[in-house]
């Protein structure tokens, strides 16, 4: 019987120290010339997992998915998959397979022999073949339409056709280079639900290369951010996003708000930081990890701020003042963008929970923002 805290630490296996990694990747470096595309990147990635590789272009994302494919060597380091070093291993013996950007399909062919394509050196009878080549169009609900050519097919349709063919080698690793970025946005957002089903169903690991913070955020167990060749943060989801580890971080997943500030006091699980943009201090809920005079940066998501006409009542929390500057509507939400007298501008962002067409908050009117010391962190300048 599986006890929950044993079903966690499955579901987690990055959690259990007895777990051993699918895949490690130790000290990777890659360079070409005088420029390190990866700087001495380390990761332990487990069975199962989606795990995201996320980061603006150029900062190393790629190269280390072409490394672990064996279309690239490292200049340093070691690559380890299921316990056998991966340096001298051409890419066609690796236990992995990679589908690309650009999805690559053969014009000239159908669906179906698209998808047999990865399977047509294999030394296997032809009625296995085609009987892996229906179980594959039937993993991806596109057995319906084997004969079609790609051209008859939508963006997404082609998308699954390449997924099918990488998958049809039965790979132990999947590595996927910016799967969905040739997706509109609508056919995007349900195709993540039916990779994330697909991955499961499979419970191969998936590695998924993407510049698009919100798909990492759906898509992944667990995701790496990556800047100029380095992994700046590991964790799930909600880690990288409540808890990020710096100022980068904060920076480029999610929107943020930040306040540069100094230190004045900490106290019993409140830190007090002076902050000459706000004209006021901010209290800040931290574990003591700071000390008085340090200089340090505060960072505040737009949905954890509260807009109002009137100063709320009482409460122990950040009170803020401004004027409405700019104002976007988004159908489920609204994006106010908050002018201080300092010149600042604080992003805030509220639910639209009522249908109207009359904004209670609209241009140039005076308004507060405030939120509880629990809802920004604190990063190190």
């Amino acid at each position: 019987m599986i006890t929950a805290a044993a079903k966690s630490l499955s579901e987690r296996p990055w959690m259990d120290r007895d777990a051993r990694p699918q895949i490690v990747i130790e000290g990777v470096t890659k360079t070409f010339g005088d420029y390190t595309a990866v700087d001495n990147v380390s990761l332990n990635i487990y069975q199962g997992e989606m795990f995201a590789l996320v980061g603006a272009s150029g900062c190393g994302k790629t190269t280390l998915l072409r490394m672990l494919a064996g279309f690239a060597r490292q200049s340093g380091g070691r690559i380890v998959i299921d316990g056998a070093e991966m340096s001298d291993v051409p890419p066609h013996e690796r236990p992995v397979n990679m589908m690309f950007q650009s999805y690559a399909l053969f014009p000239h062919m159908t669906v179906e022999g698209n998808v047999g394509y990865g399977i047509r050196r294999l030394p296997i009878g032809r009625a296995e073949r085609e009987q892996r080549i229906a179980q594959a169009l039937e993993m991806v609900q596109l057995g319906h339409l084997a004969k079609r050519k790609p051209h008859q097919l939508s963006g997404g349709q082609r998308q699954r056709v390449a997924l099918a063919r990488a998958l049809i080698r039965r790979p132990k690793v999947l590595l996927l280079d910016e799967p969905l970025s040739a997706l509109d946005k609508k056919l995007r957002e349900k195709t993540q639900f039916e990779l994330i089903d697909l991955q499961y169903r499979v419970g191969i690991t998936f590695i998924v290369v993407t510049h698009d913070q919100d798909e990492a955020m759906a898509l992944a167990t667990r995701i790496a951010v990556m800047d100029r060749g380095k992994v700046l943060q590991v964790g799930t989801p909600s880690e990288i996003y409540e808890f990020p580890a710096s100022r980068f971080v904060a920076d480029f997943v999610g929107t943020t708000n930040l306040f540069e500030g100094t230190v004045r006091e900490c106290g019993p699980g409140i830190v007090t930081v002076q902050c000459a943009e706000t004209a006021c201090d901010l209290m800040i809920d931290d574990g003591g990890r700071f000390s008085a005079g340090q200089s340090v940066w505060v960072a505040l998501r737009p949905e954890k701020i509260r807009l109002t006409k009137q100063p709320p009542d009482g409460g122990r929390g950040n009170l803020l003042r401004g004027v409405v500057w700019e104002l976007g509507y988004l159908g489920n939400r609204s994006t106010y963008r908050i002018k201080m007298a300092s010149g600042k501008l604080v992003t805030v962002q509220a639910q639209n929970e009522r249908r109207t067409s009359e904004w209670s908050i609209d241009w140039s009117d005076e308004v507060y923002m405030s939120w509880q010391a629990d809802a920004a962190v604190i990063l190190q300048s």
